[in-house]
């Protein structure tokens, strides 16, 4: 009978239902996405915003991981060396007419202070490593010793809490400009009517601020300006930028209360009344307390923040155009590096070591794991620790070396990576190094130097990088 319901009759042998009937059924396919399912672990398909899913190729941000962010931008960003070399490495005259005064001036300065023999090389790096924790000193030793040996969870919370006050004490000049900053960008997004009053409380903030009174500071904030601009919000339903800059505002100002001196006394006394403490800490009064943890900052005179502040400035002002389009670019790919390197999901510490010589400067990085696993366990199994160390180095004319080096106390294995250009060479790079590490009162297991097929990357030296990717770690 005809389908009179039907645009048209059916065909022989090509109904729908019977062509649905002899579909295979395919349940390894992984072109079939699965129904999300909380309660249960699927199959893997082919869907994109898995945790576990690969890298994606085509330069777009990861938004359901802030860890798989860390990697694509670990495995986009050059190196700091790279980028420096970049910068410090064109010709003069090639972009002379693209930098402003003040730009070359500051750049001049960056090199002088490369103009380095082997002591002051020594004591750079040594400032790196201090500046590159603010955790170190007799206290915050003690301190990471009881957390590893805490029997209690209760115990660990109080260590870390102390710490967070600790950050936030130690970081008041920061939060407070961020605040002024933060305020300030919210009276220039907002109507002239509301912006005059909010300015007025910024002003007496700020004096607030010139004057040391935190408290003062505080009770400002929680009982005037937040008040304020909640009123602004629900009187005008701005939901853009203001609302933005006070989410902002809502962090930095709870980090500005929570780094007060009797925040962190309070929690410094908590601490004291472990047994795990109590000897250690007899004593130590509240004003000991604070002159111990000013004594533990990091000198701010050293040659590495010298060296930092510097590259910082001209960064700034190429982010301001007074250089090249390329030289932009440059900095911008410097700034990348850096805060890679600096990520919290980070494992290995980071150090540059940048060098003058023959009049050409030189930019090499080393990255160190000082509690890298042996390659038959963890050292905690009753192995030695291995700290493995891998060293870049960009020699001219010869080209790039990748050296990773493994020590286990006295015992240390090098391999080294070196251009074809060096190849020839190897026996004696070989000899050169074992008799350094012996000069040095070390044991060479292994010396071995092969040409380099490819650079070595980050992940491949320390795949300690990848323990964090068992987390749960979503972005809101």
């Amino acid at each position: 009978m005809p389908d009179i319901l039907g645009a048209t009759n059916p065909v022989p042998g090509y109904d729908k239902a019977a062509v649905n009937r002899n579909l295979p059924v395919s349940p390894e396919n992984t072109q079939i996405q699965n129904i999300p399912d909380p309660t249960r672990v699927g199959r893997t398909d082919g869907r994109t915003e898995r945790q576990d899913s690969t890298l994606q190729g085509d330069g777009r941000v990861r938004y359901d991981s802030n860890f798989q962010t860390f990697l694509q931008r670990l495995q986009e960003t050059p190196g700091m060396a790279e980028s420096l070399s970049r910068i410090f490495g064109w010709d003069r005259t090639e972009v002379s007419s693209g930098i402003s005064a003040g730009m070359a001036e500051e750049m001049s300065r960056v090199l002088e202070m490369l103009q380095m023999d082997a002591a002051q090389l020594l004591e750079f790096l040594k400032g790196q490593a201090r500046t590159g924790t603010q955790f170190h000193g007799a206290l915050f030793a003690l301190l990471r010793s009881a957390y590893v040996k805490a029997a209690s969870d209760g115990m660990r919370s109080d260590i870390l809490n102390f710490l967070k006050c600790y950050i936030d004490y130690s970081s008041t000049a920061h939060l407070e400009g961020n605040i002024l900053r933060n305020l300030g960008d919210m009276a220039d997004a907002m109507p002239a009517s509301w912006a005059e009053k909010l300015r007025e409380m910024t002003a007496r903030l700020e004096n607030g601020i010139a004057a040391g009174d935190r408290r003062g500071n505080v009770l400002l904030l929680q009982r005037e300006l937040f008040p304020y601009m909640a009123d602004y919000v629900g009187r005008t339903h701005d939901m853009g930028l203001p609302r933005d800059l006070l989410t902002m505002l809502s962090l930095n100002a709870a980090r500005y209360e929570n780094g007060t001196e009797e925040r962190l006394l309070e929690t410094f006394h908590q601490l004291s009344g472990y047994a795990a403490f109590k000897d250690q800490l007899k004593g130590i009064d509240g004003q000991s307390l604070l002159a111990l943890l000013r004594s533990s900052r990091f000198d701010g005179e050293s040659s590495a923040v010298r060296f930092a502040n510097s590259i910082t400035a001209a960064v700034q002002r190429a982010m301001r155009g007074e250089c090249s389009a390329e030289m932009q670019q440059a900095f911008q790919s410097l700034m990348g590096a850096i805060l890679v390197n600096e990520s919290v999901y980070m494992p290995v510490n980071h150090y540059l070591l940048p060098l003058m010589w023959n009049h050409r400067a030189l930019f090499s990085e080393l990255w160190v794991d000082p509690d890298a696993e042996s390659d038959g366990g963890r050292a905690g199994n009753g192995r030695r620790h291995t700290m493995r160390i891998l060293f870049k180095m960009d020699v001219q004319p010869l080209g790039l070396f990748d050296i990773v080096l493994n020590s286990r106390g006295n015992e240390v294995d090098i391999q080294v990576s070196c251009p074809e250009r060096a190849v020839p060479f190897s026996r004696q790079i070989e000899q050169s190094i074992s008799q350094i590490l012996e000069r040095n009162g070390l044991s060479p297991t292994q010396v071995m130097v092969r040409k380099l097929e490819r650079p070595i990357t980050l992940t491949e030296a320390f795949p300690k990088i990848f323990e964090r990717k068992n987390c749960v770690n979503v972005k809101a």
